[in-house]
């Protein structure tokens, strides 16, 4: 057994960190030896493939490293994502210096109590997983990996002070570990070894936490920071909260999740977030008071009865199961800081831009650090529990920003970086924010919409062909009617593929062809839109609607049937599949709703068929046709928004935040309205609302005015000629 130390309390706060720091110095200065190595032979992909493990293992000790040091740990953080990315793009003198710079702060460390069991167990781990990669793949790198680090873990384990049994029984395991990894023997055996001395570590603890100690410190530190606010020094006691919660808090977590896993995390938004708020923002320290004692302390006295309840014989038989959280399981708190964050991060990165333009490379690299370092990492808290590749490609994004920069790269290759960072703010958003109801329903229903927009005016054109034909006993040119409806549903599935297609394989240009597709469909419907409304009156559709059956009919010739009742389907085909792409690249996660809108469209259209065939009724056209206005009108002030700003994320129209005066809606739900807090979005949208009531005033009020007054004055004439 180890030897405890006496000081329990002490060491208890600070031996996960010292141990985490430990584990990661090692592992970290291990690493990079090998990549140095590698880089020097020019075996670029070597580096690359264990620089990628150290950028995704560091990161997830970083809480506690930050508790020992937070600036030597952002520092180095940062300059690990940036070597990853500069493997093959950056000169390997620099490459090689990155390394010594961060080997350097690596020294920088310190620690007092570390576990050397539980950080040979983590680095153990390590070798488990890489060695068994090492052998699938043959990859010599990896399995040079796993022999340094065993050989490392070997002589660490000098450091610890079991008694003389176990001592000699983990030696011999160390011994035939390293000959098994040296041979290359299977995975299986490896990994069973492994597990075996890792199992001795961990059950063995050189302390004993006395976790009533902790939730006694957090109280007394919560009663001296509300001293601290009744005497107005606001410093101190923001200090004494992140002492509560950083040195206390953080080691009664795992036992809290075991037994809560929901209050750990109110606990975790209230002491972290929501208090730290309060006293930064200089509340009323009676506010305060009430918050710490009418909320923090009860839920603090509810984990710590549950946590005893259990006791630690139960504690230990929890295993709890590390799945990945799926898509919006996320704390309201938790989605309004990533709302909050990645509005800043994108006004950062516009003036990142304008900085860079102007030759400011300092100010850029600058602005470019703070949006990742000072936000972005707030947005992975949530995110890396929902998808942790995407959050690690993410970051590399950033860290490939920060590597131009330092460059000085072309303004073109920053932009189209900084545009790339930009597109998946929206991702990340909507990873954490989930879609809601609110956007879905909107989704539904512009899907609806839409179809029935497209789709009623095929059906009135070809029930009123085929009733004319039937009136006039001119049957024989029905099934002609029905060939061009099957080639008209036919060409518009072809159309979808080819745009899908288009689309696609568009690549770096596809943002600017769905900005094109959505101004595209705006114009489209804007012209529908006043074409239908010229029409809205039955009497002038049904004119409409004889002169072309009647210029059918008098020619005689089947493909004019064929032609019509094609064109007059394949018109609005090719028009609804205009306007499903540009839907469908803004309700990412709803396609499920945009799909059963459509269902249900196509259900009522067919319902419509059967009244106007079957039973001989008159719609209500008037209602129909100015409903169908209003759909357009919506549906094109939406494409408008989202298009001008798919053009601003690719910096082609201005950037005017109006954060503060326009609401900032969820990111769902402003795809789905097109409405952003930006100066050009809010412009357009206006403008074209402007158009819209301008227009429908003229046609709907003035121009029948003026209509039956020149008819009046017709009358009025004939009526004099008469006399």
């Amino acid at each position: 057994m180890l030897i405890p130390n006496p000081n329990v309390y002490s060491e208890s706060i600070f031996s996960d960190v010292d141990t985490s720091v430990l584990f990661v110095s090692e592992f970290v200065s291990l690493s990079l030896d090998l990549v140095e190595d590698s880089i020097i032979q020019n075996s670029l992909d070597d580096a690359k493939t264990i620089s990628k493990i150290t950028t995704e293992i560091f990161p997830l000790h970083l809480q506690n490293l930050r508790a020992s040091n937070s600036e030597i740990s952002d520092e180095i953080h940062i300059l690990l994502l940036d070597l990853h990315n500069g493997i093959g793009i950056l000169d390997n003198k620099v490459l090689l210096n990155d390394i010594q710079t961060i080997q350097n702060l690596i020294e920088q460390y310190s620690y007092q109590n570390p576990d050397y069991g539980k950080s040979i167990a983590l680095m153990l781990t390590v070798v488990d997983e890489q060695y068994q990669i090492a052998i699938t793949d043959e990859n010599q790198s990896l399995h040079n990996l796993s022999v340094i680090l065993v050989d490392r873990s070997h002589v660490l384990f000098s450091n610890t002070n079991y008694n003389n049994r176990l001592t000699l029984e983990i030696d011999s395991f160390f011994v035939e570990l390293k000959e098994k990894i040296e041979n290359k023997d299977d995975f299986l055996s490896v990994g069973t070894l492994i597990n075996a001395i890792n199992r001795d570590f961990v059950s063995h603890e050189s302390v004993v936490y006395d976790k009533q100690k902790l939730y006694d410190a957090i109280r007394n530190l919560y009663s001296k920071m509300l001293a601290a606010l009744d005497a107005g020094d606001y410093s101190k006691a923001e200090n004494l909260a992140i002492e509560a919660y950083l040195e206390n808090f953080e080691y009664l977590e795992p036992d809290i999740e075991k037994v809560d896993s929901e209050l750990l995390y109110t606990l975790e938004i209230d002491m972290r977030e929501e208090l730290r708020d309060m006293i930064r923002n200089n509340q009323d320290a009676n506010r305060i008071r009430i918050f710490v004692e009418e909320s923090i302390l009860p839920d603090l006295e509810s984990a710590e009865s549950k946590v005893q309840t259990l006791g630690t014989d139960g504690l230990v038989n929890v295993v709890l199961e590390k799945e990945l959280k799926a898509m919006g399981d996320a704390t309201n708190d938790q989605k309004s800081t990533v709302r909050n964050e990645i509005d800043f991060i994108r006004s950062t990165l516009q003036e990142m831009l304008i900085q860079y333009e102007n030759n400011d490379y300092h100010s850029a690299y600058t602005s470019a650090r703070t949006a990742y370092l000072d936000s972005y990492e707030f947005v992975e808290i949530p995110l890396r529990a929902i998808d942790p590749d995407f959050t690690l490609e993410v970051e590399f994004q950033f860290a490939q920003l920060r590597n131009l920069i330092k460059e000085h790269a072309d303004y073109d290759q920053v932009q189209d970086v900084a545009i790339a960072i930009k597109r998946n703010l929206d991702e990340s958003e909507r990873l954490v924010s989930g879609t809601g109801t609110l956007a879905p329903t909107i989704a539904f229903s512009s899907s609806f919409a839409v179809i029935f927009r497209e789709g009623l005016e095929s059906v009135l054109i070809l029930g009123a062909i085929l009733t004319y034909l039937e009136a006039s006993r001119n049957n024989r040119f029905k099934k002609h009617v029905y060939i061009g409806v099957i080639a008209a549903v036919v060409a518009t599935a072809v159309t979808w593929v080819i745009a899908s297609f288009i689309i696609d394989i568009s690549g770096a240009n596809r943002e600017l062809i769905e900005a094109i597709a959505a101004l595209s469909a705006t114009a489209m419907l804007f012209y529908v839109s006043f074409w239908v409304l010229n029409k809205i009156e039955h009497k002038k559709w049904m004119e409409f609607v004889k002169a072309k059956v009647w210029q059918a009919t008098t020619t005689g010739s089947v493909m004019v049937f064929v032609m019509l009742s094609f064109f007059t389907v394949y018109r609005e085909g090719f028009e609804t599949v205009l306007f499903y792409q540009a839907m469908s690249s803004f309700a990412k996660y709803m396609e499920v709703y945009v799909g059963l809108g459509f269902i249900a469209g196509l259900g009522v259209l067919l319902l419509l068929y059967y009244l106007v065939r079957k039973l001989g009724r008159k719609l209500p056209l008037r209602a129909l046709f100015g409903l169908t206005m209003g759909v357009g009108a919506y549906m094109s002030i939406t494409f408008l928004g989202n298009a001008v700003r798919e053009l601003q994320i690719l910096d082609i129209v201005p950037y005017t935040s109006l954060l503060g005066v326009v609401p900032r809606l969820d990111i769902n739900l402003a795809t789905m309205t097109g409405i952003y807090p930006t100066l050009e979005t809010i412009l357009a949208q206006i403008i074209l609302l402007g158009i819209y009531l301008v227009a429908s005033l003229y046609v709907l009020v003035v121009k029948p005015r003026k209509e039956k007054q020149l008819l009046s004055m017709r009358k009025s004439h004939g009526s004099e000629n008469v006399a």
